[in-house]
């Protein structure tokens, strides 16, 4: 076997023998949500710093990518479960997705949570230079980036992680009063 055919196979048996748990990335260089806003196809501004003290999960995504339309029913579902409890999702489309294109897929899935266009990659390069989609960030209500993940969710996991955030948002809140 050659040797960058050998090196191919050492690499693809060490990610088989890891499991499926080891496709989450660690953040790397990005310890924290990068300051950076986004206008959302409905004209509203939302930045990272406005979304602090609750969970967000950041999905870049492009409407010709099958895996990103394939897992949109499940975050569309999780979005639903936990919204109401404090959860954002946004969507960030590439810079290369023609906008005709994410208004249409948008409206034609009836997304319920915020699609931005990221059509300068102001976005990707804040979040460590996007490059391939699907890639989410989990970031945690403090602001750290909690989890990182470049390729198909876990949304089993990413459930059981924003529970315990909720939970544990919930659980250091301040008692309200009742009058």
């Amino acid at each position: 076997m050659k040797p960058k055919a050998l090196l191919i196979a050492a690499a693809f048996a060490a990610v088989l023998l890891a499991g499926p748990g080891s496709l989450w990335l660690a953040p790397g260089r990005l310890q924290q949500a990068p300051e950076v806003s986004f206008t959302t196809l409905q004209g509203h501004r939302l930045s990272m710093s406005s979304l602090r003290g609750r969970p967000v999960l950041v999905n870049f995504w492009a409407s010709t990518c099958r895996v990103c339309l394939e897992e949109m029913p499940q975050l569309v579902k999780l979005y639903r479960e936990f919204a109401p409890r404090g959860l954002e999702v946004i969507g960030i489309a590439m810079a290369y997705d023609p906008p005709d294109h994410v208004v249409a897929l948008s409206k034609a899935r009836n997304i319920p949570y915020p699609i931005a266009l990221d059509i300068n990659s102001k976005a990707a390069r804040a979040f460590g230079d996007v490059g391939a989609t699907p890639t989410s960030f989990l970031i945690a209500p403090d602001g750290r980036v909690a989890h990182r993940k470049a390729g198909e969710l876990d949304i089993h996991m990413v459930r059981q992680l924003i529970a315990g955030m909720l939970t544990q948002s919930v659980a250091g809140a301040p008692p309200t009063e009742v009058n």
